[in-house]
């Protein structure tokens, strides 16, 4: 089974990598290792992203005051 990614863990991950690569102590291999780290986590990120937007739906109340359900992407 495979574990489901967390968005904020994802995000943490990145900022570390982003700071590790900032600080320029790590040779040319090793930042090239971590850039495709990186990489790997923004794609991961946007995924996710991607997928919450799917499932985002909108509670509108209609002129007799019920519920009704509207798909959030349908919005400009």
């Amino acid at each position: 089974m495979k574990e489901k990614v967390n968005f904020e863990e994802t995000m943490k991950q990145l900022e570390e990598i982003a700071g590790q690569l900032e600080k320029g102590d790590l040779n040319l291999d090793e930042s090239v290792e971590k850039f495709e780290q990186g990489m790997k986590l923004s794609k991961q990120c946007s995924k996710i992203l991607e997928e919450a937007e799917k499932r985002i739906t909108i509670l509108l109340k209609n002129s007799e005051g019920e519920l009704q359900e509207e798909d959030f992407t349908a919005k400009d």
